[in-house]
């Protein structure tokens, strides 16, 4: 699911220019309304370099807000790079607008005028030498083969994820990002006001790299209910709500089978990556409540007993210590 936003006959007009005038640096992009819309163009400098002319960038790269950045880099055509700059100060909602908008601004504007596209969420990123890392990441990643870039990517990801870094775990793949479809934000804040079937699913559309809504018209009710409607072969971020003895509570399973394949390995790195951002999502946005968090590969190792140990522990019961009674008494 996309946004619904289209490029402005403004926007197209002035991108034409930038094509055809190679004076022009770059052409700053936002959103209006239901408009991808031009923002600023900016000049080259007489005899400078694409290094140089990135200083010009500093005035408009604010830490809370979101830009598109469209840049002629190289001399040859294809001459340009999209840059989608979200910063982590950004609102949650920008971030998810700007994000799943991005692939339509390139598709509208024609991709074969873009060499690259880049995600960025800081202004150094967009300098100098953050360019020149980014070129260095790049080459030594030319020699490998797909199988190989995407299982580096897997281990980095899972890596960054362990260590908690929610924001940076998007820069490990520049095809990462953070978008949830708007049918999916309804039935979890539905979820949190205790209205709907109490079932909420969600999947990561690899071709469009947003997160959608499963559609499913189950009503579970026990955790064996539950299990029987959690897929089996592709990963899922389902959130339950759970109703035993005097527990009424929202919970969250991310199960991710162990399938064989290049999908899967995509998956993989995908997956855990977007989790963090989920449950964000879902906190902040959808206003969740989750009383625990299960983390398993097969739905089979989701259990009532299990869950009945982490909802309900056994508190430990410690026998007093009693002073042995004199002899005689």
């Amino acid at each position: 699911m996309q946004s619904g936003i289209s490029a402005s006959q403004e926007l197209v007009s002035q991108f034409n220019t930038l094509l055809s005038d190679t004076s022009l640096f770059g052409l700053l992009v936002t959103i209006t309304g239901e408009s991808l819309t031009p923002s600023t163009t900016i000049s080259r400098s007489s005899s400078s370099s694409f290094a140089s002319d990135l200083t010009k960038l500093g005035p408009y790269l604010k830490p809370d807000q979101a830009l598109y950045i469209l840049l002629r880099r190289y001399d040859s055509a294809p001459y340009l790079i999209a840059v989608t700059y979200v910063p982590d100060s950004a609102k949650v909602r920008q971030k998810m607008l700007f994000a799943s908008t991005r692939l339509t601004l390139v598709r509208e504007l024609g991709s074969d005028h873009f060499r690259e596209t880049l995600f960025a969420t800081t202004a150094d990123e967009l300098s100098a030498e953050g360019f020149d890392r980014h070129d260095r990441h790049v080459e030594l990643e030319a020699p490998l083969t797909e199988e190989e870039r995407t299982l580096g990517e897997v281990k980095r990801a899972e890596a960054e994820a362990g260590a908690g870094t929610a924001i940076r775990e998007i820069h490990l793949s520049k095809t990462i990002n953070m978008p949830v479809a708007t049918d999916a934000l309804v039935a979890l804040s539905e979820l949190g006001r205790g209205e709907g079937s109490g079932l909420v699913m969600l999947k990561i559309n690899p071709d469009t790299e947003v997160v959608e809504l499963v559609p499913d018209s189950s009503t579970p009710s026990t955790i064996s209910e539950l299990v029987q409607t959690i897929s089996s072969t592709e990963p899922r971020f389902t959130f339950f709500r759970y109703k035993s003895n005097d527990k009424n509570v929202v919970l969250f399973f991310y199960t991710c089978p162990a399938t064989p394949g290049t999908k899967a390995i995509k998956f993989r790195m995908m997956y855990p990556l977007m989790k963090r951002a989920v449950l964000q999502v879902a906190t902040t946005e959808a206003g969740l409540q989750i009383e625990k968090k299960f983390e398993v590969e097969e739905p089979s190792e989701i259990t009532e007993q299990s869950v009945h140990e982490e909802l309900f522990p056994e508190a430990e019961t410690k026998t007093q210590f009693r002073r042995p009674k004199r002899p005689g008494r």
